[in-house]
Parts: structure tokens; C-alpha cells; sequence
């Protein structure tokens, strides 16, 4: 009898030492974030981004020059036929300029949206006595996410903010055997470097890292563990016949031990 409590007791041991592996931010009511005051988070300008710039002011001929319009046609049969006018828009290149209409080159790389505008506005005012609105937006902010998800794949961000557990739910959130304290982020900087980030989904103090929010074209790696490693050279029907091996074996080692 004292062999089959031994025998439970060790069973629990392993489920509570494999659940603790599973949630995300443990012990998150010992995290201070009372001396943090993180500023808000805007993202940068990188190199290769797409950016729609618009300028507006009260009179709409005043603003046109510093618009780019494009139309495309709807027929070839009719090349006068024309559909909706779109704004043209600014790839950033690799020293992170762009050829901004009548301004010329600007540097914008490296600088948030609001210091992208502010230095066009502050641009215009060689040629628009008025304040004029000047909107950036990036086109193609996104984020790729791989390996032990639901449903891996590429996701654009349509407002330019995203944190790491918002891209593991884009995905489906990790499945069972992923690493929750062993997840990889790759990133390249403005400079072309690439660094590789690992990082603890299991600690709370994970919402402080610097880490937290992703930079457009970062990509997380969700690491499989030691269980997802050794089933995969093994087949689903194999597997499924050593597990009813074992259970029978366990039982009938139990309904010994007790009958003695």
C-alpha cells in the first residue's frame, strides 16, 4: 500500500511540476510596476517601410503639389476610363530617405510617425502660410509568427502597435508543447543587424522588457519541447499504442500491489 502512495505521490509531483510550465506571467502579484512610467509606445520609421503621407489644408489646390495621385485604369479597351485616384506611396530606402514631392529628400528613418510629420509640417512653411494636418501612416507594419502555434503566418498591423501576446493570439496561442519560457524573437535593426532574443513567457516581468512590444517585420519563434521533439519520429498510431501499454502496466502493477 505504501508502494501505490509513493507511486501517486510521484505522479503529482510530475503534473505540478509540468502545469507550472504551462501559464503565462506566474506570479505576477509580487511584480512592482510602481516605479515604472514607460512612455507610450509609437513605432519608428525603418528602412523598406511603406509610408502614405497626406497633406491637408483649407484649400485643396494649395495642398494638391504635396500629394502624389495615382490612377490606374479600369478597361483596357478604354484607357480615358479611370477609376478612384489613390495617393501614391513612399518607400523608405536604405538610408532611410524618401523623395518627398517639391520638399526633395527627406530623412526620415529612425524618427516616430508624429517626428515624420512635424518635420514635414515644419517643411511647408516655405509654402503654405497656413498650419497645414500632415497624416503618416505605415502600409506594410508587420509581424510574422512560427513554430509551436495554432496557426503560424505573417499579420498586418493595421495600428502599428502590437505586444507579444497579441501576436501569439493572432496566431492561435502556443499549442501544448510549446516553450512558454524559451520563445525566440528575431530582429533587424535599422542597420541591417540581426539579433535573436530569448524570452520568458512564464515571468511576469516580461510586460517590462523592452521586448515587450514587436517592431514592424519581427518574427517570434515559439521553441517545441522535449515531449513535441520525440513524437515526431514516432507515428500517431505508435504513440497512441505505447501510451495504452503503459496505463495497462501501471494498473496492473497497482491492482498487485494492493492485493498483497
Amino acid at each position: 500500500m505504501n508502494y501505490a502512495l509513493l507511486v501517486l505521490l510521484a505522479l503529482v509531483l510530475v503534473s505540478c511540476s509540468a502545469y507550472k510550465q504551462v501559464p503565462y506571467l506566474q506570479a505576477s502579484e509580487y511584480l512592482d510596476t510602481s516605479g515604472q512610467n514607460p512612455p507610450l509606445y509609437d513605432a519608428r520609421i525603418m528602412p523598406k517601410d511603406l509610408l502614405t503621407i497626406t497633406v491637408n489644408t483649407t484649400d485643396p489646390e494649395t495642398a494638391a503639389p504635396f500629394n502624389l495621385i495615382v490612377a490606374t485604369t479600369l478597361s483596357n479597351q478604354n484607357k480615358n476610363l479611370t477609376n478612384q485616384p489613390v495617393l501614391q506611396q513612399y518607400l523608405v530606402d536604405n538610408k532611410g530617405n524618401i523623395d518627398f514631392p517639391v520638399l526633395g529628400i527627406l530623412h526620415i528613418g529612425g524618427l516616430t510617425k508624429s517626428e515624420a510629420e512635424n518635420l514635414i509640417r515644419e517643411k511647408l512653411k516655405t509654402y503654405i502660410t497656413e498650419v497645414p494636418i500632415v497624416n503618416v501612416r505605415m502600409a506594410n507594419y508587420k509581424i510574422s509568427v512560427m513554430g509551436e502555434v495554432t496557426n503560424p503566418g505573417s499579420f498586418v498591423i493595421s495600428n502599428e502597435k502590437v505586444n507579444l501576446f497579441e501576436a501569439l493570439a493572432m496566431a492561435g496561442d502556443m499549442t501544448i508543447y510549446g516553450q512558454r519560457d524559451n520563445v525566440k524573437l528575431i530582429r533587424e535593426d535599422a542597420q541591417g543587424h540581426r539579433e535573436i532574443i530569448p524570452l520568458n513567457l512564464n515571468d511576469a516581468s516580461i510586460i517590462l522588457s523592452p521586448y515587450y512590444y514587436l517592431q514592424q517585420n519581427d518574427v517570434i519563434y515559439v521553441t517545441p519541447n522535449k515531449t513535441k521533439a520525440k513524437n515526431a519520429g514516432i507515428s500517431n498510431s505508435t504513440t497512441i499504442w505505447f501510451s495504452v501499454v503503459g496505463t495497462l502496466v501501471s494498473l496492473a502493477s497497482l491492482i498487485v500491489t494492493i492485493s498483497r
